[in-house]
């Protein structure tokens, strides 16, 4: 007797063949197939309060095993929910892969149940979209997926799972599950020929600079990078945040980029992040060299440029096999090390007025609350970091190993799906996010997924009652009496994780942070720690005048 299988058989089948353990998701009409077909294939999932969670958590899983994240959601509205979330993602370079219900194909065009246009609506946040076809063909379908999330520039992908396809049964004869080297990336080396160009241009350079795009933030990009910067005996940086050039955890980076001859761009668009390369962000006569793994992104940096010919070398190549390639061919002879600690020095700089900033029986300084959470992160945690003014203290205030931000896309309200993702992934390490009152509000209910699946994450809210972003920019362009509708209350975030079965601490002065951060710690529940904080501006990290600043970009 022939063996049937349903497609939602076949998908899952394929998720594991892939290695997938676990499916970020909320469940709908639509995918209910694949949620019992998850049962045999041993896939776990994570179930959330709101679809943009669930895809906020594959992203974050992406970013730190370097292996797809998966959101699975139904269609119709669930599918809208969800799709804000994948332009982080996008825009992070994260791979992860978003699985969305669908309205049955054989009904298609009659104002069926939720019926819409699922994969022209994710088209313009994603790498590729689909709507999957056939029961037998789901096992491709993933596979498929997987390969260009992972090659080139990674990227989220997305599948429309129409309800019949994922029902109908078909022989297991039929169904194809792709071997795992069918999951893989499609390699696209660095041409050794261009990659000794490249290395010649660096080492004729006097004042070199690389500077690494948001696939190079984890840990296995940070042990790259670090490779190549010996290799070449020249700075080498990643560049993650919308702040770019301005970004507070790059220090006074800005003052020393005019000063390079040579840029590197290792996967980093050239874009308003590093103001298009233009005077006076940089020299007017510095040069350019582009290893980039679209096509599109090459040709964008042309225009943003307004002057090719600086542009002296392009390669098309995969950055990080392109970055292996490089520091193998690194040579340091006649290299004069000091420009590198010059680079050094001022991504390292902090203003030394931030040393005595705080202690206050009132609003805490946000320098404060980030020199305590350093204080008590241990080495292998992992920090989370999100929101406008404070979030923009905390990266510049603390300096973990692993963190995750919002990345260039500038969104905020990532935080918390982020903070459960990575305790997925690291189970044995502290995860502390810290994040603006605002930003906590998107995704508070995930507090209830956090007690549900037993995830001690920290959450440090940094609460001055505001969007304080916003509120700055309208300071700073109106004048602060034309200020409107940025006011919050501030809000007892700590008891409402409570009440949804965490732990909470308020903190009104700063005597009291540091026990409440280790209380919480110490809870082994999810928790909230809220700080009150007072209402400042980003920092604008600078050797040449005062230690806080206007916010922007």
């Amino acid at each position: 007797m022939t063996t049937q299988l349903r497609g939602a058989d076949a998908l899952a089948q394929a998720l594991a063949r892939a290695g997938t353990r676990y499916l970020f998701s909320l469940s709908g009409n639509q995918i209910m197939p694949v949620y019992d077909a998850a049962i045999d294939a041993k896939l776990d999932i994570i179930h959330v309060r709101h679809e943009g969670a669930a895809v906020h958590m594959a992203d974050a899983w992406g970013r730190l095993t370097g292996t797809p994240g998966i959101a699975l959601v139904t269609g119709g509205p669930g599918h809208a929910n969800a799709i804000g979330a994948l332009y982080t993602a996008l825009s992070s370079d994260s791979p992860l892969v978003f699985l969305s219900g669908h309205a049955p194909l054989n009904q298609l065009g009659t104002d069926a149940f939720q019926e819409m246009r699922q994969a022209d609506m994710a088209a313009p946040v994603v790498k590729a979209s689909w709507t999957a076809q056939s029961a037998a063909g789901l096992g491709a379908d993933i596979a498929r997926a997987f390969n260009i999330a992972l090659s080139g520039r990674p990227g989220p992908v997305h599948i429309s799972l129409p309800f019949d396809v994922l029902e109908t049964k078909v022989d297991a004869t039929q169904v194809v599950v792709p071997p795992a080297s069918a999951f893989e990336a499609t390699p696209a080396d660095l041409d050794e020929k261009i990659a000794r160009e490249i290395a010649a241009k660096i080492s004729a350079a006097k004042r070199p600079l690389v500077i690494a795009g948001p696939s190079f933030a984890n840990d296995a990009g940070q042990s790259l990078r670090a490779k190549l910067s010996e290799a070449f005996g020249v700075p080498v940086v990643c560049m993650e945040s919308p702040r770019g050039v301005n970004d507070p955890a790059l220090g006074a980076l800005a003052e020393v980029l005019k000063e390079a001859d040579l840029v590197v761009l290792l996967a980093k668009k050239l874009d308003f992040t590093l103001r298009f390369g233009r005077a006076p962000a940089f020299a007017a006569n510095c040069a350019f060299v582009q290893i980039d793994p679209d096509q599109e992104s090459l040709q964008r940096a042309a225009k943003a440029l307004g002057e090719p010919g600086r542009i002296v070398l392009s390669a098309i190549a995969d950055p990080v096999r392109a970055a292996r390639k490089l520091t193998a061919l690194g040579n340091t002879t006649g290299r004069d090390l000091g420009w590198s600690q010059e680079v050094a020095a001022a991504t390292r700089y902090r203003p030394l007025e931030w040393d005595s900033l705080g202690n206050t029986d009132g609003p805490l300084h946000p320098v404060e609350v980030g020199r305590s959470v350093g204080a008590a992160a241990k080495n292998d945690d992992v920090l989370v970091i999100d929101g406008g003014e404070f979030g923009q203290w905390a990266q510049a205030c603390v300096e973990p190993k692993t963190r995750l931000i919002n990345g260039p896309g500038g969104s905020i309200g990532s935080a918390l799906p982020f903070a459960l993702a990575a305790k997925l992934a690291r189970p044995q390490s502290q995860v502390i996010a810290l994040l603006g009152d605002g930003t906590f509000g998107f995704h508070m209910a995930e507090f209830d997924t956090a007690v549900r699946h037993g995830l001690p994450i920290v959450a440090v809210v940094g609460n001055d009652a505001c969007w304080n972003a916003e509120h700055q920019i309208q300071i700073n362009t109106y004048g602060r009496s034309r200020t409107f509708g940025c006011e919050l209350l501030p809000a007892r975030y700590d008891q409402a994780v409570a009440g949804l079965g965490g732990f909470g601490a308020l903190v009104q002065k700063s005597a009291e942070l540091r026990p409440a951060l280790q209380s919480a710690l110490n809870s082994g529940k999810p928790s909230c720690v809220n700080v009150l904080i007072e209402r400042l501006p980003a920092p604008v990290v600078t050797r040449k005048s005062a230690p806080t600043g206007p916010s922007g970009h």
